[in-house]
């Protein structure tokens, strides 16, 4: 019945469950990436990659992270915290979240998640930033996408807020890299035992430090995002989750 129960809800369209998970809190190399039209604009698939030495600081003094059935490990800014927001998940899993010296969250962890997902109404499609991360592919699944960690959006370029269709998420993914001017909902989740997790957050002004102009578009807010040293630091964090060194046991600091 649990296992019925779990599929039923994921498998709603996913750009509303992923939202909603994210951004209610219950459950994503250390340069800015490029920022330039190419790499930006709706319409345009070419990656951000950042792989240059630059830009501002990270910030100072890293902690390890290691969840308490000892599988997974990220590193994290010394003056951050991991905090279990409900003591354990419902459903099993991990479920902690990451936030900041501020006490705004900056990314969610949540595993025992099951995927899957179905293309649905395709949208204007924004990449900000992207990387491999080899370290999550799952041995044996070389017929699998090597998971990605991405900056990405969709939606009304002009919007003011987000607001489905539009809206923005750091996070990972094992979808392909889009290859045109659209793209389906956003599936931030990859292949972790025994099922799925997620690593990530919506883009949220509120949480997310961003300068510039307070009225710029929801999306322009996303990229301006894109170019700031706390970014740096999510980016870091997220690109750093692999798999637990075995003996590792439980977190080398605990969820508060």
């Amino acid at each position: 019945m649990v296992r019925q129960r779990r599929r039923t809800v994921l498998q709603a369209p996913l750009v509303f469950v992923l939202a909603a998970v994210l951004l209610a809190g219950c459950g994503s190399p250390t340069v800015p990436p490029e920022t330039s039209d190419a790499a930006t604009d709706p319409g345009t698939a070419t990656p951000a990659t950042s792989t240059t030495a630059g830009g501002p600081p990270s910030s100072s003094g890293w902690k390890t992270f290691t969840t308490s059935d000892g599988t997974l490990s990220f590193d994290y800014p010394a003056t951050w915290e991991v905090r279990d927001p409900a003591g354990e998940a419902p459903l099993g899993g991990e479920f902690v979240d990451v936030v900041n010296a501020a006490g705004k969250q900056m990314a969610a962890l949540r595993t025992n998640i099951v995927t899957g997902a179905e293309c649905g109404d395709q949208q204007p499609y924004m990449l900000i930033d992207s990387e491999p991360m080899q370290a999550l592919a799952e041995p044996g699944s070389a017929d699998q996408n090597v998971p990605r960690y991405v900056f990405e959006g969709r939606g009304d370029t002009a919007a003011a807020e987000a607001s489905p269709p539009t809206y923005a998420s750091y996070g990972i993914t094992m979808m392909p890299e889009e290859t045109g001017p659209m793209s389906c909902p956003m599936f931030q989740l990859f292949l972790w035992p025994p099922s799925g997790a997620l690593f990530g957050q919506a883009y949220d002004p509120a949480k997310n430090t961003t300068p510039g102009d307070p009225g710029l578009p929801y999306l322009e807010k996303a990229k301006l995002y894109a170019t700031t040293a706390e970014y740096q630091d999510v980016r870091k964090m997220i690109t750093s989750l692999r798999p637990a060194a075995k003996g590792t046991g439980a977190a080398t600091e605990p969820a508060k």
